[in-house]
């Protein structure tokens, strides 16, 4: 996954200074997970399923 800003959203929840925040890239394949706070350290890459599993479980 691509370091293109338009492909990463943080949720409308995040502080305006970009605080604890996670950012989510959907793609057809794969969904991509980084610090907001460290856009260029290391990404989580899973499943579009997987990642239903993860938001059912911290919500």
């Amino acid at each position: 996954m691509n370091d293109d800003r338009n492909l990463w959203r943080t949720s409308s929840y995040s502080e305006p200074n970009g605080g604890n925040c996670v950012e989510v890239a959907y793609t057809t394949e794969t969904v991509g997970v980084r610090d907001s706070k460290n856009p260029r350290g290391g990404q989580l890459h899973i499943t579009p399923d997987q990642w239903t599993r993860v938001l059912a479980w911290v919500r």
